[in-house]
């Protein structure tokens, strides 16, 4: 008798193909496609998907859970959105190898403007340990990537200096050791301390080492660069093409504020892969980026960690300094929403933006941004509008891009893209505005985020595959989260299935915690 079976649906594989009507049978864990007449078919469970979709389950390239979901693991605004793998330990920013606890503790607290601080299930110091934290103990499944910044703190430490070569050895040794435990590459995010510490050159030898074990480079490129357009992403390409290493560069997109246009910065990308690098980006499907506040500080304020950067923050001899250097990271102060507040008098000011925030405080946003960091302990995260709605289309269906949420899990007005980022791709970009054909963006989405990863059994509705399942309803599929009421699920995402088990059923959580660690070397994940 069979565990599952889905029938009478539309299965589109991920493949790109278009779809065909059959069954989806699932029995220990894994799928097989059926035709014909289902009928005389027995299973434990039967779902009738007419008039659905029946698809692999969608793959995050760019996710900020690497605390949260330990301490929220039902994971709901992921898995509702049909979520079922993310990658973590992205931008730089990882949370294993750790061998100092101290060092460990001061990372998260550097980082939760972003990844949260959340109360955690248990300790660990390496990446093994980290990954025995998350099977059959979150909802979904979990692929990681090892950050530059725990290299570079266990090695060389939280100072702005390069590295020596004693120290760039530990670095590949670290590297190394994640890498053989189960990580899939290395992450940089080099507008994040002390990851951004390193230079050109010293990112090039560690992607060298990551190549070797068929390891990838996501990066968060060095937006400061150069003419601060193309350039950030020339060092990216550059680091690919001197390490031999593919290169993914993530959250792809145009600001408003760029000098140049959409076609320049895919031409880049195109030119690169025609002359044989190995180079994809994802993109997230909103205008609105979110990040940790501490981003708008100049990279000296960060030179020896934590308790230094306090102290800058704190030295008010310094604001006239930090004044003339720090400036919205938007169009203006009036464009970046603050949230994440755990002080009850500072709750006032979620959703609230920065300017509304100066305002009512009588202060300069500098003032403001400084003088919360510190009452908040630097847990405090803002979203902002940014990306050009005009050319947003041409990065989310371009042939190499494929889906990165880029979802920050935590405060009361989060992005929307943390409730919505798959749905409105399904709803918007192909339904509606018909950017994307169906198959094509669940491409996008399964199939070649996992080929990117080197997944071997997942992203693919075949014979054998791990049973990561998707059904939704194409005609009604829609994501209603906005700015000011961003904690909405997707309509339309009815039953979402992982390693075989049900975890959304009929558009609610069952509670099951199916979620595995994916780890790289392994012949069956």
């Amino acid at each position: 008798m069979l565990d599952l079976l889905i029938r009478g649906g539309l299965i589109i594989d991920g493949s790109g193909n278009p779809g065909f009507y059959g069954a989806v049978a699932v029995e220990d864990e894994r799928v097989r496609i059926l035709r014909g007449d289902t009928a005389g078919i027995e299973a434990r469970r039967v779902l009738d998907a007419t008039n659905r979709v029946v698809c692999p389950g969608f793959i995050d390239m760019h996710a900020h859970s690497g605390l949260v979901i330990l301490a929220e693991p039902q994971h709901e605004p992921k898995v509702r959105q049909g979520i079922t793998t993310e990658l973590i330990g992205i931008d730089g920013n990882s949370y294993a190898p750790f061998h100092s606890h101290d060092d460990f503790l001061k990372f998260v607290q550097i980082n939760s403007g972003l990844d949260g601080n959340p109360r955690l299930p248990g300790r660990w110091s390496t990446v093994e340990q980290y990954l025995d934290m998350f099977t059959r103990r979150v909802a979904v499944n979990i692929a990681y990537i090892v950050g530059n910044s725990p290299l570079r703190i266990g090695a060389v430490g939280w100072d702005d200096r390069p590295a020596t070569r004693d120290e760039m050895a530990n670095q590949k040794a670290l590297l190394r050791t994640s890498m053989e435990e189960g990580a899939w590459g290395m992450s940089t995010g080099l507008d994040y301390p002390p990851g951004s510490y390193a230079d050109t050159a010293e990112l090039t030898e560690l992607s060298r080492e990551a190549a070797r074990l068929g390891g990838i480079y996501h990066t968060h490129v060095r937006y400061s660069l150069g003419d601060k357009f193309l350039d950030p992403f020339r060092e990216a390409l550059d680091i690919g093409l001197g390490s031999d290493i593919p290169v993914h560069i993530t959250h792809f997109y145009h600001r408003t504020t760029s000098p140049g246009g959409a076609s320049r910065m895919l031409g880049l990308v195109e030119d690169a892969r025609d002359a044989g690098l190995d180079v994809t980006f994802d993109s997230y499907p909103y205008n609105l980026s979110s990040t940790r506040l501490t981003i708008l500080l100049p990279q000296w304020t960060h030179d020896g960690g934590y308790t230094r950067l306090i102290d800058v923050l704190r030295d008010q001899k310094l604001r006239a300094r930090l004044r003339s250097e720090m400036g919205p990271r938007a169009s203006s102060w009036g464009d970046m929403w603050l949230t994440n507040f755990r002080k009850p008098a500072n709750h006032r000011f979620e959703g609230r933006s920065i300017l509304q925030v100066a305002d009512l405080l009588d202060k300069d946003p500098i003032d403001v941004v400084c003088d919360l960091l510190v009452e908040e302990d630097l847990e405090t995260c803002y979203v902002s509008a940014g990306g050009n709605l005009a050319t947003l289309p041409k990065f989310v269906s371009h042939p190499l891009s494929m889906v990165g949420s880029d979802a920050v899990l935590i405060g009361d007005y989060p992005s929307p893209r943390t409730y919505g980022c798959f749905p409105v791709i399904l709803a918007e970009f192909v339904r509606e505005e018909r950017f994307l054909a169906l198959p094509d963006a669940i491409r996008k989405m399964t199939s070649f985020p996992a080929q990117r990863l080197g997944l071997p059994d997942r992203g693919l509705l075949r014979d054998g595959f791990k049973a990561d399942v998707v059904v939704f309803d194409a005609k009604t599929v829609k994501a209603p989260a906005t700015r000011t009421q961003p904690k909405q699920f997707p309509i339309g995402i009815e039953y979402v299935i992982v390693n075989g088990q049900i975890v959304v059923d009929s558009g609610k959580h069952t509670g099951m915690l199916a979620g595995r660690a994916l780890r790289r070397g392994r012949a069956s994940t």
